[in-house]
């Protein structure tokens, strides 16, 4: 997923592809080992070197409170 300051959800991400629900993105990345090499191969095409630029990765999960009715799924 290319990260920005738009909605890049599971959910925004369905809306947007005709044939696949926001359940069937969840199982994928749920079963799927998606590896730093993995991304980093499937990536590398698309990041433009520039001296002024970063990348910043952040895999922070935020609780939710209605995420409890989904923990003992």
């Amino acid at each position: 997923m290319l990260s920005s300051q738009l909605n890049y959800t599971l959910t925004n991400l369905a809306e947007h592809l005709e044939y696949i629900s926001h359940d069937k993105i969840n199982r994928y990345l749920k079963n799927e080992k998606l590896t730093p090499r993995l991304l980093w191969e499937n990536v590398k095409g698309l990041i433009e070197v520039n001296e002024n630029a970063y990348i910043v990765f952040d895999d922070t999960v935020i609780d939710k409170r209605y995420a409890l009715l989904y923990r003992d799924k």
